[in-house]
């Protein structure tokens, strides 16, 4: 898969087709994601090939239970390296035979995890022993006994999106936030110039708007920038950021929940 250093936002429609392929890959096709979203088939293979471009799916693993499959045992090393060595120490031990996973954590002691499968206890032990050799340090280790995966949840489209907005959060010190979220449909805020928002009292003086993205480009605002429907936008605010003090860019209550 081609992978690339570009980071993707994510849609209502690449959330839905996340949240299926992780909920059950095998069974969920284009066609059943197409009809849910009232789109053609087409559209969302084009998502999902634009989701595997961009790096945001990176594979598609086959779950395999080791143990059913002759008996095999499943080895899970947690093993501390240098951080500037992290990298190119997994890459060494995904070389092993036996690894079937390796993954490495950013924090803490056992930052690099190693998942083997062997058909013995002496062939777990060899696998141990090359680890060591590499340079690599075993904290600790364990047999695995079974293993459970679920769906992000945010990327539910039964959640409430009430539940998922605003889309980010910073506090600031001085009772300032940073608050980025998406221009919902019917806003009091759409098709209104900042200007406009303010002197009608949309927008009151504590809250800014300081930058705005709208189909792939960012935009600097200004008090004559019309502000759309679907615009995401990034608020300097030293009012409350809770959910009235966001009223201006959420569309009224009535309608948010039928969106």
């Amino acid at each position: 898969m081609t992978r690339t250093s570009t980071d993707h936002r994510l849609d209502e429609i690449d959330r839905y087709i996340l949240h299926a392929l992780m909920q059950d890959a095998r069974n969920t096709t284009a066609a059943a994601i197409a009809e849910s979203l009232s789109v053609s088939g087409a559209t969302v293979r084009n998502r999902i090939q634009k989701l595997e471009d961009q790096g945001v799916i990176r594979e598609y693993p086959t779950q395999v239970d080791f143990e059913r499959a002759g008996g095999k045992l499943t080895n899970l090393y947690r093993c501390n390296v240098p951080v500037p060595e992290r990298e190119a120490l997994a890459h060494k031990a995904r070389s092993i035979p036996g690894v079937v996973n390796v993954r490495t954590l950013m924090t803490g002691r056992e930052n690099l995890h190693v998942l083997a499968v062997g058909e013995t206890t002496a062939e777990l032990q060899r696998i141990s022993r090359t680890i060591s050799q590499l340079g690599i340090e075993i904290e600790d280790e364990d047999l695995v006994e079974d293993e459970f995966f679920s769906p992000y949840a945010p990327f539910n489209p039964d959640t409430d999106r009430e539940e998922r907005w605003p889309n980010d959060f910073i506090s600031l010190t001085g009772d300032a936030d940073i608050v980025e979220l998406t221009v919902q449909s019917n806003a009091p805020i759409v098709g209104r110039s900042l200007k406009d928002a303010v002197q009608a009292e949309i927008l009151d003086d504590d809250t800014l708007v300081i930058g705005i993205e709208r189909d792939d480009r960012e935009l600097t605002p200004h008090g004559d920038t019309v502000v759309e429907a679907d615009d995401i936008v990034t608020v300097l605010s030293r009012a409350s950021t809770d959910a009235d003090g966001l009223d201006a860019f959420r569309a009224p209550a009535a309608e948010s929940t039928r969106q």
